[in-house]
């Protein structure tokens, strides 16, 4: 077939349901198997080379117009959401006192991800909420050797580990973690995320991606997690929870329901724990254009 890394295809054994970028090509026992992310969704895959399908761009524009109209309508929906809320904080604490307005300072967002070009993009969509947010690339398996001198470097608020992950087809079931990917990576970095920070409200942790091993996750001390059904999470929904987060008052206590509300895949990709919110008020705001 000529296969190589950078290609986009799909699988014939799932009927083509879902493309992939080819990442990595490696030889076991004599097969060449192919290593998969996908281009949507955070789930990592191998197959062998024979049931790999590379997809014309002409399709592969045509999925991804597929696949980002049904998202782009709920992220309209959440900025419309988002730009409610932001109104409403934008109020005068007092006309008599020279009409001095507050000034927002919502959560800053570490974002920690071991695929670059989602990282990007949700750096971009991070920028579009107007949300303080810092992004690092860093390799799944990595993140537990690195997350706490980057919580030391960053300070953040709210904390994000993602990548991709997936269930390993075997007789093992749900019920090892050996069986998936990436999420024992995922449950060493938010453990060591907690040896920095132990405080559920002080410090906000997302992990997760695709298939990943929610229950675990969550034990570890993550606030939310994936992927409660084991199914597919979006690239986005990572900040769609970190959107919520930031932006609720520090004095409200969220409901996970109302989080997981606001996200792309729903109740079956993501879940959580009552959490506190990281937005707080200042006043008053200063009268000079100080970027």
């Amino acid at each position: 077939m000529g296969l190589k890394i950078g290609d986009i295809v799909s699988r014939k054994s799932y009927g083509s349901d879902i493309l992939f970028k080819v990442v990595d090509i490696k030889y076991e026992k004599g097969k060449k198997i192919v290593v998969l992310k996908g281009i949507c969704y955070r789930l990592e895959a191998d197959a062998p080379e024979t049931d790999l399908i590379v997809q014309p761009d002409s399709y592969v524009r045509e999925y991804n117009a597929r696949v980002n109209r049904a998202i782009n309508e709920k992220l309209k929906s959440l900025n419309e959401s988002l730009m409610r809320e932001k109104t409403k904080k934008k109020f005068f604490r007092d006309a008599a006192k020279e009409n001095n307005e507050n000034f927002p300072r919502p959560g800053k967002v570490l974002h920690v991800d071991g695929d670059s070009d989602y990282l990007d993009t949700c750096m971009e969509e991070y920028r579009k909420l107007g949300m303080d947010a810092v992004g690092v690339y860093v390799k799944e398996k990595e993140q537990p050797l690195k997350i706490y001198n980057l919580l030391k470097e960053h300070k953040p608020d709210i904390l994000v580990l993602t990548g991709h992950d997936g269930v390993i087809k075997s007789e093992k079931g749900y019920s090892d973690i050996t069986n998936y990917r990436n999420s024992k990576y995922f449950v060493e970095a938010v453990r060591e995320a907690r040896r920095f920070d132990g405080n559920l409200d002080s410090l906000v942790i997302f992990a997760g991606a695709c298939q990943s091993m929610f229950k675990k996750i969550i034990e570890a001390g993550a606030n939310f997690a994936s992927s409660p059904y084991r199914v597919l999470i979006h690239a986005l929904d990572p900040v769609m929870v970190c959107e919520k987060i930031a932006f609720t008052s520090i004095n409200q206590v969220i409901s996970p329901q109302d989080v997981i509300s606001k996200t792309i895949t729903g109740v079956k990709g993501i879940g959580g724990i009552e959490t506190r919110g990281k937005y707080r008020d200042g006043f008053p705001r200063e009268p000079y254009n100080i970027k």
